[in-house]
């Protein structure tokens, strides 16, 4: 039977009858309420977060089967404790600290699980972010940090990206350079050696 696919980002909780859902299902003569009621239902839990969501149609019976991704767990960190951004110097500077409770959340948002091995999973990421866990609030100082951290990569991010390819290749070419300089030679002796075996 023919079926149809319609990939949208929707707000979690917050889908509705207009576009881009409405004027994509309407010509398919789909209960578009059941299909924003489903939505809804299986995002509620993502509030304030833009969501992935396929709605797959059966065109013949009219259908239909919803299909929510989920954000990565780096965006579930970052919306439970309320920040844009990690850390920009993850072990250095923090730039949050999650509960066990906040930790379970995300994992059972992410995962439809809160064992332990999804729990490592949330724990590491956090950790990659610049987040603790169980360590406390951040001190003004440390907010303060955390944001300079944040311009700071953001600042280093801008050149890199119209000039790093040149100023990799001015890093790389030092090093290269004597690694040619030095294979140069042997290549030069391995050469001769058979041109003179030749001769």
């Amino acid at each position: 039977m023919p079926k149809e696919t319609i990939e949208v980002l929707v707000e979690g909780g917050k889908a509705s009858a207009g576009p881009p859902l409405g004027p994509a299902l309407g010509p398919m003569g789909v209960n578009t309420k059941a299909v924003v009621d489903e939505i809804n239902s299986k995002t509620e839990a993502m509030k304030g977060m833009k969501v992935p969501v396929k709605v797959i149609v059966d065109t013949a019976t009219k259908e239909f089967e919803i299909r929510v991704g989920t954000p990565p767990v780096s965006a579930l960190i970052k919306k439970e404790l309320g920040i844009e951004k990690g850390s920009g110097k993850a072990g250095e500077v923090r730039a949050g600290d999650l509960k066990m409770d906040q930790i379970k959340r995300v994992a059972k948002t992410k995962f439809g699980d809160d064992s332990e091995p999804f729990i490592n999973q949330v724990i590491g990421a956090a950790r990659s972010m610049g987040i603790t866990v169980g360590e406390g609030a951040l001190s003004t100082d440390e907010k303060q940090a955390a944001k300079e951290s944040t311009v700071q990569v953001k600042e280093e991010a801008k050149p890199a990206e119209g000039e790093a390819p040149e100023g990799e290749a001015k890093e790389g070419e030092k090093p290269a350079e004597g690694k040619d300089a030095e294979k140069k030679p042997e290549e030069k002796k391995d050469e001769k050696k058979p041109e003179k075996g030749k001769k």
